[in-house]
């Protein structure tokens, strides 16, 4: 326990994980979704921009949401769970990570998936600042990844938070990297390199001293960018010490809350060991859903509401 069993039935087209995943990323979109930018600044002075979405009625309840690689709080997968959320009583914080919100962050360094202080600092701004008596978080791959060692690396979180919902999530960094440079996912191996490395000549611009045009033109794959920029700018060895220090595989043991984990089973970015069958089975807080289809955040399902989404809400609604 618990090991959960799917309800999920994919529309038939949408069985195969390339069609899910790039119809989900690429074409669908949600429509109707007001947010309301707030900025907040972090320890280091650095910043972090919000996108608020508010229920009809006033609420007590707050859905944080987080992200995914290169993603920004405008993606559908963002867009959608809001407006799920948002219609059924809670309001809803899409966070942009550092330097996704359409403006550069100040520091070298950016976000990564075990970037757990900003998550944290998002969360003690709501606790602090604001008046909700619950907080969820729903964080999308990477974002996934960070909510659950979020979870992991504490021996407590605060009472407001409530649960999470982490959806397409790389557990193991280093088996989900090497899935990534496979060539069934060259198309998207290429696509986020491209935005990495063009957001990256942007910065080397104004840090020249630590970043030198000679690293920047020899980043020719995902591992590169993170030995030569990930790691780098954020305090570790190299891109297999931040895979090891960061996947959150290790950390779920730990969790004391209610946590969904959603990975398709056709997901083509997640290696074996994405798949913590053993974690949730010894660990009573830990449910792992795999449903046969869905590829990478991409579970298509009727009136534009995906699977995940109303997934998360039933969870969320289940806690009490």
């Amino acid at each position: 326990m618990p090991v959960l069993d799917s309800s999920y039935k994919t529309p038939y087209f949408f069985r195969n994980g390339h069609i899910s995943t790039a119809f989900s990323g690429l074409i669908r979109t949600v429509k109707d979704v007001i947010q309301e930018r707030e900025r907040i600044i972090l320890p280091d002075d650095d910043f972090i921009d919000l996108d608020w979405s508010s229920s009809q009625e006033k609420t007590e309840k707050v859905l944080i949401m987080l992200h995914g690689l290169e993603g920004d709080a405008q993606r559908p997968y963002m867009l959608g769970t809001a407006k799920l959320f948002n219609d059924n009583f809670f309001d809803a914080v899409c966070v942009n990570f550092r330097g996704c919100s359409g403006h550069d962050n100040l520091k070298f360094r950016s976000y990564h998936s075990g970037a757990t202080e900003d998550l944290e600092a998002v969360i003690q701004h709501l606790v602090n600042n604001k008046d909700y008596k619950e907080i969820y978080i729903k964080g999308i791959s990477l974002g996934g990844n960070m909510v659950l060692k979020y979870l992991g690396e504490r021996t407590e979180v605060p009472e407001q938070l409530k649960a999470v919902i982490a959806v397409s999530v790389p557990c193991s960094l280093g088996g989900s990297a090497k899935q990534l440079h496979a060539f069934e996912n060259k198309l998207y191996h290429d696509r986020f390199k491209k935005h990495l490395v063009n957001r990256l000549k942007i910065k080397q611009q104004h840090f020249s001293d630590v970043l030198s045009l000679r690293d920047l033109n020899s980043i020719k794959t995902l591992y590169d960018f993170d030995n030569i920029y990930t790691a780098k700018a954020h305090g570790f060895k190299d891109g297999a010490d931040y895979y090891k220090q960061c996947s959150c595989l290790q950390f779920l043991p730990n969790i004391k809350i209610p946590a969904l984990v959603i990975n398709a089973l056709n997901d083509s970015f997640l290696s074996s060991d994405c798949y913590p069958v053993k974690e949730a089975k010894q660990n009573s807080n830990l449910f792992l859903e795999m449903p046969k289809h869905g590829g990478h955040v991409g579970f298509v399902d009727k009136k534009n509401i995906y699977y995940n989404e109303r997934r998360a809400l039933d969870f969320v609604l289940s806690i009490f």
